[in-house]
């Protein structure tokens, strides 16, 4: 500053608002303390990814605070139906059986998409969020290589999931962080590179969401003698398992490669051929259900802990309206009729 014109507090406002702060934290005199700042769940994933951008740091923040609320929400409401995270023990070095008690311990069905999966997971105590298709504050941008990340907490984990193409793909994303949470017990942050991953935690992570969404007892339905001669034939000869297991072509080849069924040059043609695909790009879509919009985001356990101290008066039209995304008093009367089945 040395004298000369300083910015006026409205670029200051800007500033702190592009770094997810007040004004008055760039006012302060004394020195930052990075750990008075951020979480050790956020150092962590800041440290596996030092490039992540401010819009996805921003968003690791968001979710921390959202997970506050929900807790300060729990412990206000003591509703038996908010569980509490209580994880399985699982066997290390022993994917297929670390794999079989986890789907006892969610209680997976035969037959699953990603909204079960989802439904799943929650029902432990652990939330999961999916960031929206649009523009604003809840969005993992679509340039943007992460995947999904995980917030560990012995009390109550977040997982959070990019929206993507293909709900098939979701549902992989939220077994790999889960893996995570359960095998290895951190916070993470994945890519597409990590996704795909043979090596360490990761290797691990893919390998249990494998097993989670395509058990041995399912490869046991495939054909062989029925897989066509050509792999861009794949995806019509495995429909009916993709569409009753809720994933994608890739998950089940990379299963029967795994299980010594199908060879890596039929593997590596298959994703060959699918990453020449043209997929077209979706916009935001519309609006016309903004009201379950949070619904989406946050998910059924998050939504229901806001609406249910709402109705109870422990919090404010104001306050559920902030903590679900800043829906309009309308909408939130909207999303509680929704709830009522009106």
């Amino acid at each position: 500053m040395e004298g000369k014109p300083g910015i006026t507090f409205n670029q200051l406002a800007k500033v702190a608002e592009h770094f997810g702060r007040g004004v008055l934290f760039f006012l302060e005199s004394e020195p930052v303390q990075p750990e008075r700042i951020h979480t050790p769940a956020f150092r962590t994933l800041a440290n596996q990814k030092p490039e992540l951008s401010i819009k996805v740091k921003s968003l690791i923040e968001r979710v921390e605070k959202q997970r506050t609320v929900y807790l300060a929400l729990r412990d206000e409401l003591e509703n038996p139906d908010l569980t509490e995270f209580s994880p399985p023990d699982l066997p290390q070095n022993a994917p297929q059986a670390a794999a079989d008690i986890a789907r006892v311990w969610l209680g997976l069905n035969d037959v699953n998409d990603f909204e079960t999966y989802r439904s799943a997971v929650e029902a432990q105590g652990i939330l999961v969020f999916r960031s929206n298709g649009y523009n604003g504050k809840w969005q993992i941008a679509k340039e943007s290589p992460i995947l999904g990340f995980t917030l560990y907490a012995e009390d109550c984990p977040v997982i959070v999931i990019k929206k993507q193409q293909s709900e098939a793909r979701q549902s992989f994303t939220l077994m790999h962080e889960l893996g995570h949470l359960l095998l290895h017990r951190i916070s993470s942050i994945d890519d597409e590179n990590d996704m795909h991953s043979r090596l360490g935690y990761e290797r691990e992570a893919n390998e249990f969401a494998g097993l989670m969404l395509v058990p041995d007892t399912f490869l046991q339905k495939i054909d062989d003698t029925a897989r066509p001669r050509h792999v861009d034939q794949y995806d019509d000869w495995l429909k009916g398992c993709r569409r009753d297991w809720g994933v994608s072509t890739e998950v089940i080849l990379r299963r029967l490669l795994d299980s010594g069924r199908l060879s890596q040059q039929q593997y590596a043609a298959y994703r060959r051929w699918h990453a020449g695909l043209q997929v077209p790009q979706l916009d935001g879509g519309s609006r016309a259900y903004r009201s379950r919009e949070p619904i989406h985001i946050f998910g059924d356990t998050f939504v229901r802990a806001v609406l249910g101290a709402l109705s109870r008066r422990r919090i404010t039209l104001s306050k559920a309206s902030n903590y679900l995304d800043g829906l309009k008093i309308n909408d939130l009367h909207q999303l509680e009729k929704h709830y009522a089945g009106l």
